[in-house]
């Protein structure tokens, strides 16, 4: 396949395309910067693309967006976050729709974010949205694929979950302070974490390309959530160090303000319907395997 991809160099992105070239697949990249070669360039919150270099892929997939885990959330930085993601996937779905070459699908970026803080409700694709900064840029953001879906495109809006890898994601934030015993459930411990590991992260997307049946929302999380608490008691097991230094909700608003609310302290028990009934086989759909897989010495 010939694949456009936007966002390949963060975390999703430098996983997916070293598979995808593996498979064969000729890559071309978005970037914000002079292109090189198999890159085009564009800046979509000056909503300039070059609409007819988008001609002739198989499909494209968006990756695209501020990083939500990094600074404080100031006004600014919280515009940052919703116009990455909003603008870029407008101006990229409206230049597919008048492109007269379309791609067989598009695949953009969405997060569980969508869901809100729902406790321990069973969320799947059919759920609604909640409340929230986070929701509400998920639901503009895959509104923003409407003009895509409206000329005939299979759009597909990849739900991702927090995801577990080697480096970087949400390990990346939590290994310091475990590694020197300083680790400990958040709040009451009781919000589901819906994690994916990024392989199958990986798997997902690579399915998602595949089966024309798979369109709209899809759900990349594991097939088992866990609670906060589990998660903590699991990472601390598989580190071999203890886990009792909690960190109380209100501590944590102090620390990280808005922040805490939306990513630490929100529950969000959110399943793969979807790939499940595709018939996706998990490579890690178990907490402890992954954990140890990605710590692994």
């Amino acid at each position: 396949m010939k694949i456009l991809v936007a966002g390949a160099t963060g975390l999703v992105g430098s996983a997916l395309i070293p598979a995808l070239e593996s498979d064969a697949s000729e890559i071309t990249r978005l970037v914000r910067s002079s292109p090189k070669a198999n890159e085009i360039e564009w800046h979509p919150n000056r909503g300039q693309i070059d609409a007819a270099r988008l001609e002739g892929f198989d499909a494209i997939i968006n990756l695209a967006g501020e990083s939500i885990a990094e600074g404080r959330w100031t006004d600014e930085k919280k515009r940052k976050i919703h116009d990455s993601r909003v603008n870029g996937t407008h101006l990229l779905s409206e230049a597919i729709a008048k492109s007269a070459s379309r791609p067989r699908v598009f695949l953009c970026a969405s997060a569980t974010g969508f869901y809100g803080d729902r406790d321990n409700e069973i969320l799947d694709e059919t759920s609604e949205s909640g409340g929230g900064f986070l929701a509400d840029v998920c639901r503009e953001w895959e509104d923003a694929t409407e003009p895509a879906t409206k000329a005939g495109v299979r759009v597909v809006n990849l739900r991702f979950g927090p995801i577990l890898a080697r480096e970087g994601g949400m390990l990346g934030k939590m290994l310091t302070p475990f590694k020197m015993g300083m680790g400990g459930k958040v709040g009451s411990g009781k919000q589901y974490i819906s994690w994916v590991a990024i392989d199958d992260v990986v798997g997902a997307i690579k399915l998602a390309l595949a089966d024309e049946r798979i369109h709209g929302p899809l759900n990349v999380v594991s097939p088992n959530p866990v609670t906060n608490e589990a998660f903590t008691r699991t990472l601390g097991e598989v580190l071999s160090r203890p886990t009792v230094m909690s960190i109380p909700a209100f501590a944590a608003r102090l620390a990280f303000g808005e922040m805490a609310n939306e990513m630490l302290l929100v529950s969000q028990r959110v399943v793969p319907k979807k790939l499940n009934e595709a018939g996706y086989q998990f490579q890690y759909p178990e907490l402890e395997s992954a954990l140890r897989h990605y710590l692994a010495d």
